[in-house]
């Protein structure tokens, strides 16, 4: 049964995903709070993040690191 995200969550996803791709580390709240096209503050994304986190889309690679993509979160992206 496939598993469906919010349009926020999704939306936090896609941008971990992206950034990813690009620069190859981890991304934090701060970072996609930071973008003027983002309306979510850092504390929600980290919420956001965190469920994400939960639900196996994205992990981190050590405490203090922002989160990167599992395969499953590759997976829902594409």
């Amino acid at each position: 049964m496939e598993e469906f995200l919010s349009p926020r969550e999704t939306e936090i996803l896609e941008e971990i995903v992206r950034n990813y791709v690009l620069s190859a580390s981890p991304t934090g709240s701060r970072f996609i709070a930071k973008r003027k096209d983002f309306r979510y503050s850092a504390a929600t994304i980290r919420n956001v993040m965190g469920d994400l986190e939960e639900r196996g889309y994205i992990t981190h690679p050590h405490t203090s690191a922002g989160r990167i993509p599992t395969d499953k979160g590759y997976r829902y992206y594409v």
